[in-house]
């Protein structure tokens, strides 16, 4: 069953909501169901316990994603 909800958001965050959907060729209702698979997938690891991190590809650089 799907639903529909009504999503208020600023000037900025809907510029940054189309200029993703435009890089990665997404509809915006792709881009939040991608969005909310990927942060539903971190806020299940970081409940765990885990850490994630963002390596560098070309530095041998490593942050610590911190969620809020």
């Amino acid at each position: 069953m799907k639903r529909t909800m009504t999503l208020n958001l600023t000037e900025a965050e809907m510029n940054a909501v189309e200029q993703m959907c435009e890089q990665k060729g997404l509809s915006k209702t792709a881009l939040v169901r991608q969005s909310l698979r990927l942060y539903k997938s971190l806020d299940d690891r970081l409940s765990l316990g885990d850490k994630v991190f963002i390596e560098s590809a070309d530095r041998a650089e490593k942050a610590e994603l911190m969620v809020l």
